[in-house]
């Protein structure tokens, strides 16, 4: 009988909880993506989604596991249970004027909503010809470990905090 991976488990839960939000009427969803990798043997899934008011600011939710964190769930006699879960990650798009008070007031959002314990990157994409002053904004939050399938409750909370990141990045913009 076919057992699935942690990886697999996380996905289906929080892709219902987020597809139960959609369903609601609170946000819509716009993409997604479930992506195995076989040349490094890894995997990725992706569903993006706005806010159904306003659709300024795009989340991606990412979930990611490799070979060694498959290895360590389907060999436990490798005695590397530690390494058996996903790393997660999520990411807003938007975008503002290319000003450095947008910078640092996103920044500063993101670590009151998510916690000062996770790294968040900024990255700016802009075409050099334009004569406006916009950029793409993409903020992207990084837990820095593996997150395990018996923190499953953890991993749904955190569809509350990317729907107020939504929100508050909207007022910000």
């Amino acid at each position: 009988m076919f057992d699935p991976t942690a990886f697999e488990n996380m996905k289906v839960v929080i892709d219902g909880a987020i597809y139960d939000e959609d369903l609601s009427g609170g946000i819509t969803i716009i993409d997604r993506n479930d992506l195995l990798n076989s040349a490094k043997l890894s995997r990725k899934y992706e569903v993006t989604f706005t806010s159904q008011a306003d659709n300024r600011v795009a989340c991606t939710f990412m979930m990611e596991a490799g070979l060694e964190n498959l290895a360590a769930e389907l060999l436990p006699s490798a005695q590397s249970e530690i390494l058996a879960g996903c790393q997660l990650f999520v990411k807003f798009t938007f975008m503002h004027p290319n000003e450095h008070y947008y910078f640092q007031t996103i920044e500063r959002c993101l670590k009151d909503i998510w916690g000062p314990e996770r790294t968040i990157s900024q990255s700016a994409f802009f075409n050099p010809f334009d004569e406006d002053n916009t950029i793409k904004n993409e903020a992207i939050i990084s837990f820095n470990r593996l997150v395990y399938e018996d923190q499953m409750d953890d991993i749904l909370e955190m569809v509350n905090y990317m729907i107020i990141s939504l929100e508050r990045l909207r007022a910000i913009i």
